[in-house]
C-alpha cells in the first residue's frame, strides 16, 4: 500500500484524519486502519485541511464523534460519509 491519505487510529472511529495537502472534493481517498493495518477507500465529498477529519460514515444531528476510540464530541448538522467533520458540523458536549 502506497502512503495513506488519511489515518484511523480504532476499529471503534467514526472519523479519519487527513495526513496529507490538497484534498479535493471528488478525490478517492485511502486510508489505514491502525489497528488492523487495513486499507479503506473513500471518496471525498468536501476540500479537507491536512490534519481535519472525514466522515467514515453517514452521521445524523447527535450522534457521538468517536476518534482515536474517544468521544470527542457531536454531530450538529448531518454529516454525509466523506465529508468534512469540523466546527461547523461538530460541537464539544461540555458546553
Amino acid at each position: 500500500m502506497s502512503a495513506p491519505d488519511f489515518l484511523v487510529h480504532d476499529d471503534g472511529d467514526n472519523v479519519g484524519v487527513i495526513v496529507v495537502e490538497g484534498v479535493s472534493a471528488g478525490q478517492e481517498l485511502t486510508g489505514l486502519l491502525m489497528t488492523t493495518q487495513s486499507s479503506i477507500v473513500i471518496e471525498s465529498l468536501s476540500n479537507i485541511p491536512l490534519g481535519h477529519k472525514i466522515a467514515l460514515t453517514d452521521l445524523a444531528d447527535g450522534d457521538t464523534i468517536i476518534k482515536y476510540d474517544h468521544d470527542i464530541g457531536k454531530v450538529v448538522a448531518p454529516i454525509k460519509k466523506g465529508e468534512h467533520a469540523h466546527v461547523h458540523n461538530v460541537k464539544t458536549k461540555r458546553w
